[in-house]
């Protein structure tokens, strides 16, 4: 069942990207509804960039949509829509609009990139008995 409110106004529709977290859209904007559960698969750094409002944390469609879907793909949780013809510039504009719109996530999530691949890197620990 569709929730009847946003921030936005009246829902018209909802899709689901993985459990707790839709895209909604309303007569004249949108963004991404996420459920407190579902908020923990997101990082710290894209937290701060929703808003909470009526037991949610809503991104908006223009500037903040883009942290979550970053997020999902990044984790592989959630994959593109087939609707979407050309992913490699799809990724390129989320990107873009991340690094404009929400400087200190970008940089929050390029930390957090470098730090993995040092990990990844490191040699495995021999543990001796």
């Amino acid at each position: 069942m569709i929730e009847e409110y946003s921030p936005w106004g009246g829902i018209q529709w909802s899709e689901p990207l993985i459990p707790g977290m839709d895209l909604i859209s309303t007569a004249s904007h949108g963004g991404v509804r996420v459920s407190r559960e579902a908020a923990m698969y997101l990082s710290p750094g894209a937290r701060k960039c929703g808003f909470r409002d009526g037991g949610f944390l809503w991104f908006e469609e223009d500037c903040q949509e883009p942290v979550v879907l970053r997020e999902l793909l990044d984790k592989k949780l959630w994959q593109l829509p087939d609707r979407i013809k050309d992913p490699e510039a799809f990724t390129a504009d989320l990107d873009q609009s991340i690094q404009r719109h929400n400087p200190d996530y970008w940089n929050y999530r390029q930390r957090a990139q470098e730090r993995a691949a040092r990990k990844q890197a490191r040699p495995a620990k021999e543990y001796t008995r």
